[in-house]
């Protein structure tokens, strides 16, 4: 698990793309990890360098006692950068993320290519409202507040539209340390970054929820007024966390706007890259992590060969959904009897939208194409993965 050591912080990174790319870097929102942005990642990591890390608190990213500043997470995010040995890099920050990148660009400008600010402001009062936060994730923990937050995070037609992402980005926040989101939503109630704003200096974009009800289009409005030459986009029918809910809005304003301050040619594709953020998408990011860190020399080609095959250009298909990907590996593992391959594919079903309902159906179906020792297989196999959440169909 790739960790940096930034000061008296270690956090947890992630590097898709290929390595001589322009830099893009995200820094995530409060109470979320590098997996919000995997639809972003895999829009860019065909021509840019993508990293993705944990704020610290959050994710696999530990906190440290002591209080904390968006100051302070701005110096990380500039450590990360130097350590990672990148000179300006485009960085793309979402509500604490955004608060990062603002206080990023006033005290590290020469580590700022672009700005692109989502959901975000440069001071987010009433300051008792995250005092009152942060003591009742202290004391009861975040699942005493997640339903309010996915509820900020999301319109309501997402749970209809797309429930298997919300679902995985609730599990999510829910294993964020309490601790270190408190120490974040303290670092939000003493933020003011209004009087400095004209420091920023970067090409800006600002990008605002049509409908969020956290950091509105007037507060992005004032955010763009405040860098001067700033641009301001707003995603349609999305609340805070749009660039899940809305990806493919997202990622065309963000292309647009990064590919004109790259250079980089829209139509470059390196499957290597692509295929390896469509793996980390589906498969989650540690696995990837692990399968490229223990290859090898001898096994790498292979890893690539996957990646490059299988993951960029059959799962870069657009063809078929991820969802009807996901079904027919399982009935195809089902059907070879290979177990470890339906096992390790058998949440990443569920998290692309198959439901306990359609996942005992197909299971049902190898019966009759397969033989019922293969469905039987089948059935035990998902009992060992899921246990009794299985019972929940």
């Amino acid at each position: 698990m790739p960790m940096i050591a930034v000061d008296d912080a270690s956090l947890f990174y992630d590097e898709t793309g290929p390595a001589d790319a322009p830099a893009v870097v995200f820094s995530n929102s409060l109470g979320a990890t590098v997996e919000m942005w995997d639809a972003q990642a895999r829009a860019l990591a065909g021509r840019y360098r993508v990293i993705r890390y944990d704020t610290r608190g959050h994710g696999r990213s530990p906190a440290v006692a002591g209080s904390l500043s968006v100051e302070r997470l701005a110096a990380d995010l500039a450590g990360l950068i130097a350590a990672l040995g990148i000179d300006k890099a485009h960085v793309v920050g979402l509500s604490l993320g955004g608060m990062t990148a603002q206080a990023l660009a006033i005290r590290h400008p020469e580590r700022v290519a672009s700005l692109v600010l989502m959901a975000t402001a440069p001071h987010l009062p009433p300051a008792d409202g995250w005092d009152a936060r942060a003591a009742t994730v202290e004391a009861q923990g975040l699942g005493a507040i997640v339903d309010a937050v996915m509820a900020r995070w999301f319109t309501p037609e997402m749970a209809h539209s797309d429930p298997a992402t919300l679902a995985h980005l609730r599990r999510r926040f829910l294993a964020c340390d309490p601790a270190g989101y408190a120490a974040c939503c303290r670092a939000i109630r003493d933020m003011d970054l209004r009087a400095d704003l004209a420091r920023i200096a970067a090409p800006t974009l600002v990008v605002a929820g049509a409908d969020d009800p956290v950091t509105t289009i007037a507060m992005a409005e004032d955010l763009a007024r405040g860098i001067s030459g700033a641009g301001l986009e707003i995603v349609p029918a999305a609340a805070h966390l749009f660039v899940a809910e809305r990806p493919a809005e997202t990622n065309a304003i963000l292309e647009a706007f990064l590919d004109a301050r790259s250079g980089v040619d829209a139509e470059t594709a390196d499957l290597l890259g692509l295929g390896l953020a469509n793996r980390k998408a589906v498969l989650g990011v540690e696995h990837v992590q692990r399968s490229m860190a223990n290859a090898g020399s001898f096994a790498m080609p292979w890893q690539e060969f996957i990646a490059r095959a299988a993951w960029g250009e059959v799962w870069g298909d657009d063809t078929l959904p991820w969802k009807t990907r996901s079904m027919l590996v399982l009935a195809m593992m089902v059907a070879l009897n290979r177990e470890e391959e339906f096992k390790l594919h058998l949440r990443p079903a569920l998290k692309n939208g198959v439901s306990l309902e359609e996942l005992r159906a197909l299971l049902m179906q190898t019966a009759i194409y397969a033989g019922v020792p293969a469905a039987n297989g089948g059935f035990r196999w998902a009992r060992d993965v899921l246990g009794p959440e299985a019972d929940g169909a």
